[in-house]
């Protein structure tokens, strides 16, 4: 019969024990610091035992705490304390040990998935293995880790080529993080220049592009941030390629990934500013996703690459242009609500939109495609191409009511219930408002409801100004809606949504002539518009502005208002511009047309600040366009 004493210690038994000598040594001084600790942890725990070695852990800590709390007697208490410190500094330890063994974990499974795959796949494998959306993320500690593996690696390969495109994975991501470690320190820099441009406007300085490409020494990004900043497709640079150097194209993605982040993070930070925050957040996203929808299709129509290598850079560009929107429609603040292209420039903002057909068509039926198909519509819209926007926002709302994603449901109708009132459209505005105002009510969705009722107070308002007279009695309940939409607006910070409230309030005054009522809310809706840059809305402010003035018989300031109104809503296409002209009209008989002349020019230089010499020059041809009967 065997001796019971002879019998092997278990697993836990024996780490129990360790657990005592660790105590008992850093007690009395031999091991001195946590670093010296994990030392000895890494050299004696076992692969596969971390769950053991932590309940024994878990049992030590709970009996040294237990110990500590019945000791009356000074001695003992104090004993029993250093037992504690010395718990915490194993603790700590093994905390340092659990990060350090994930971290290899991880990497080492990213390696083995990339050395599983094909050789000719493991590019687009490396592009999924260090998809943003997958967990655990691909942080700067992996990336070295993994480059180091990589390196590894290829020296026991025997296959010279499958070692090199190791080598090249390796280099690429070792120099994107050194790209970026150039870049960091001048992230947000181009926001506090002279010209704060941000993304895509034709110009020769634009956004952060022209100042990144002047600091950077690799070819590929220096040349795609130059191409960037004159405004010219990504596209152009994947099309022109005669070979394909694996290094830099590694190399681009994580620089443009951690430019995109650190952007990201920061204007996250940003949330109570009209020109940063979310809008800029929402904007980045895009942006980024845009370069790698526009690489992706270059490279379908480099003539110079192979088909099998075209097609294979294609699909990896269009797969990461696909991961971006999806962290992007993931975030818990996902601007479901405009503001992403706010700060781009409408008439000259190059339409790369669809090149994130192709991702978009890849993706699954989710709530995240319902998400971008929102922003993607909101934007179509926002640079006026309604048609498009409608279909849109109507296909987004059919998969947010598939996936269950009322948020998003009720974001999609009042997009389309704002794109009618663009349209003049206003009682279906008025309509899809109301659906909107319904759920976002039941639901308890704030900014949902904020909209709602600035979209169907609008309506309203637009619709009673259809008659020919308007008691104030009848613009209560409009009123009493834009009243609530912008209070709500306000507590959100949704500044698009306030001035549409503004607005609104100021024609609702204007058509119940109580025009000091409407000269406080116009203006207060042409300061956010100013700020947000929308050109639509601060067109109106004018427009009202200048029929508020008449009323309080201040003809000068009619004038300036009226005449700008004119410019600008002709400006964005609106037939509204002749309205306003015929207010001008009705001043320059007042004023007389020598008079009317005079004042023209004696508001000149404040007129030509917002609209321009050419917009000055043009006011005399819109008046006689009016008077000729033209629309």
């Amino acid at each position: 019969m065997s001796d019971p004493a002879s019998k092997p210690l278990s697993t836990r038994d024996r780490y129990n024990i360790f657990v005592d000598r660790l105590i008992i040594n850093i007690e009395n001084g031999k091991l001195l610091s946590k670093e010296h600790v994990y030392r000895i942890l890494s050299e004696s725990l076992e692969t596969g035992t971390g769950e053991i070695f932590e309940r024994a852990l878990e049992e030590h800590s709970q009996l040294l705490q237990a110990n500590f709390a019945a000791q009356t007697d000074e001695m003992k208490q104090a004993k029993a304390s250093q037992k504690l410190r010395a718990m915490k500094i194993l603790n700590d330890a093994w905390e340092q040990w659990q990060k350090n063994y994930q971290l290899q974990d991880t990497c080492n499974r990213g390696l083995q998935t990339i050395l599983n795959a094909e050789p000719q796949e493991r590019f687009a494998t490396l592009t999924q293995v260090l998809d943003p959306n997958h967990s655990p993320v691909f942080e700067r500690q992996h990336l070295q880790l993994l480059a180091e593996l990589l390196q590894k690696s290829a020296e026991t390969l025997a296959d010279d080529s499958e070692a090199f495109i190791l080598r090249q994975f390796a280099i690429g991501l070792t120099r994107g993080l050194a790209d970026f470690d150039i870049l960091e320190g001048s992230l947000v820099s181009w926001l506090y220049a002279s010209q704060r441009q941000v993304g895509f406007e034709r110009s020769k300085v634009t956004g952060p592009w022209h100042s990144w490409a002047q600091q950077m020494t690799s070819p590929l990004p220096r040349d795609l941030f130059a191409a960037q900043a004159s405004n010219q497709s990504a596209a152009a640079i994947a099309q022109s390629q005669g070979r394909i150097d694996i290094s830099a194209w590694v190399e681009l993605s994580i620089l443009l990934r951690y430019l995109q982040n650190g952007l990201v993070r920061w204007f996250d930070q940003q949330l109570y500013d009209a020109k940063a925050g979310l809008h800029m957040t929402g904007t980045t996203f895009v942006a980024f996703a845009m370069i790698w929808g526009e690489l992706s299709s270059g490279f379908q129509n480099a003539p110079q690459l192979s088909e099998r290598d075209r097609q294979s850079l294609a699909k990896i560009c269009f797969r990461i242009s696909l991961q971006t929107l999806r962290t992007f429609a993931q975030r818990e603040n996902f601007p479901l609500y405009g503001g992403v292209f706010a700060s781009f420039s409408g008439e000259s903002f190059r339409e790369t939109i669809s090149y994130l057909d192709q991702p978009l068509k890849e993706a699954e039926n989710t709530g995240e495609k319902a998400r971008i198909l929102t922003v993607l519509g909101y934007s179509k819209a926002w640079m006026g191409y309604h048609q498009e926007a409608i279909a849109l926002h109507q296909e987004a709302l059919n998969l947010a009511r598939e996936v269950g994603d009322q948020r998003c449901e009720i974001a999609n109708l009042n997009h389309l219930s704002r794109i009618s009132l663009i349209q003049k459209d206003f009682s279906t505005s008025e309509s899809q408002a109301q659906r909107a105002l319904i759920l976002a009510r039941q639901g308890g969705d704030r900014q949902g409801e904020a909209n709602a009722l600035a979209n169907l107070g609008y309506s309203e308002v637009m619709i009673a100004r259809q008659q020919e007279s308007i008691t104030p009695e009848e613009l209560e309940i409009p009123i009493a809606h834009l009243e609530r939409g912008q209070k709500l607006s306000e507590k959100l910070n949704d500044f698009q949504n306030q001035a549409l409230c503004w607005v609104g309030l100021g024609t609702a005054y204007v058509a119940i002539e109580q025009p000091s009522q409407a000269q406080i809310a116009l203006e207060r809706g042409l300061a956010i518009t100013q700020q947000i840059g929308d050109r639509d809305l601060q067109a109106l402010s004018h427009a009202y502005l200048g029929e508020a003035f008449y009323q309080l018989n201040q003809l000068e300031m009619a004038t300036y208002h009226a005449c700008l109104g004119m410019y600008l809503l002709e400006q964005r296409h609106s037939k509204l511009w002749q309205q306003s002209a015929a207010l001008v009209v009705i001043l320059q008989g007042k004023l007389g047309a020598e008079g009317f002349t005079n004042l023209l020019q004696q508001q000149r230089s404040r007129l030509i600040a917002l609209i321009g010499v050419d917009g000055f020059d043009h006011l005399p041809n819109l008046i006689n366009r009016y008077r000729q009967g033209e629309s």
